[in-house]
């Protein structure tokens, strides 16, 4: 089994914890990649829709003859080619969303997780405790050089934590009920606590 270390707020290492086998896992870039093409997939709106030829009102007498006139000739002023006349091939509304059975979704956020730990990119504190005050997140992330795109994961939703970590670009908040693949994967480090890790090993340990 893998084992982390176990940092105070101020950088210092305070123990080594032993990890469970959900973080210990193969990695499997394959069922990762379905995952966050899932993801992206079932956040678009699919909403955009406009309207054909068939569709557009007006056009429905001939405007000149077929022939005769010198003029090219027209069938419906609600053609593609006419101000105001319908879209060819229109974008019609439609569902992009893409379904994952449970099973692969575990596979996906325990082997994104592994790899985190494997890579180092994985931060775990004895405990996290602050104001409010963005200054003191900030000190925070200097401490531990985490200066590229960081998730903080919170054992709940600790209103305190997220007001401060609020104005700080680089730094996500995600409280441990909502932890998913896609962001795992999209941010290159996870600060987090010790809370945390315990409750993902009681709910997802065998």
């Amino acid at each position: 089994m893998a084992k982390i270390n176990v940092y105070n707020m101020d950088g210092t290492v305070k123990e080594e914890l032993e990890l469970s086998e959900i973080f210990s896992c193969e990695y499997n870039e394959a069922v990762i990649h379905q995952a966050v093409v899932a993801r992206m997939a079932n956040e678009r709106q699919g909403t955009k829709s406009t309207l054909t030829r068939s569709e557009v009102r007006g056009g429905g007498i001939k405007p000149w003859r077929q022939k005769g006139t010198g003029r090219a000739r027209q069938g419906s002023i609600r053609a593609p080619q006419w101000i105001k006349g319908g879209v060819v091939f229109a974008p019609k509304s439609r569902d992009f969303s893409k379904k994952m059975n449970i099973t692969a979704k575990r596979v996906a956020l325990f082997s994104a997780l592994s790899k985190k730990v494997a890579d180092n990119e994985i931060i775990v504190l004895d405990d996290l405790t602050v104001t409010g005050k963005t200054k003191e997140m900030a000190t925070l992330l200097k401490t531990f050089n985490l200066d590229k795109r960081t998730l903080l994961v919170m054992a709940d939703s600790n209103e305190l934590v997220r007001r401060s970590a609020a104005n700080i670009e680089k730094l996500s908040t995600l409280p441990v009920e909502q932890i998913n693949t896609y962001d795992v994967v999209a941010n290159q480090k996870i600060l987090t606590t010790v809370a945390v890790i315990k409750k993902l090993e009681e709910v997802y340990g065998e």
